[in-house]
């Protein structure tokens, strides 16, 4: 689509206009290339991008998805890249219209 990622630059560009996301944000959308298609509970990305430790229950994962998905989907209802994953957590494409 018109979202680009320069992971050497830590640079998301979308519709070419750079897309301002935290340091944190940026974590969690490398974490989800590098596990693209893989369904991500809302534990395993805390432990991987927070270094929590295992039991800790936050709202936080699901407020940095939503943001990062403000910044790089086209729309906020269809999304395309960050799909909830009813039950389990999160994945980064291979949305259900996606083969």
């Amino acid at each position: 689509g018109d979202v680009r990622i320069d992971l050497a630059r830590s640079e998301v560009w979308r519709a070419d206009q750079r897309v301002e996301l935290s340091a944190r944000e940026f974590q969690l959308l490398r974490y989800f290339l590098a596990h693209r298609g893989v369904s991500l509970s809302r534990e395993q990305l805390l432990a991987d991008v927070w270094g929590y430790q295992p039991g800790t229950t936050t709202r936080t994962v699901d407020v940095h998805v939503a943001w990062v998905g403000r910044n790089i989907e086209p729309t906020r209802r269809a999304p395309q890249f960050l799909v909830t994953v009813t039950g389990i957590g999160y994945r980064f494409g291979e949305s259900p219209g996606e083969n």
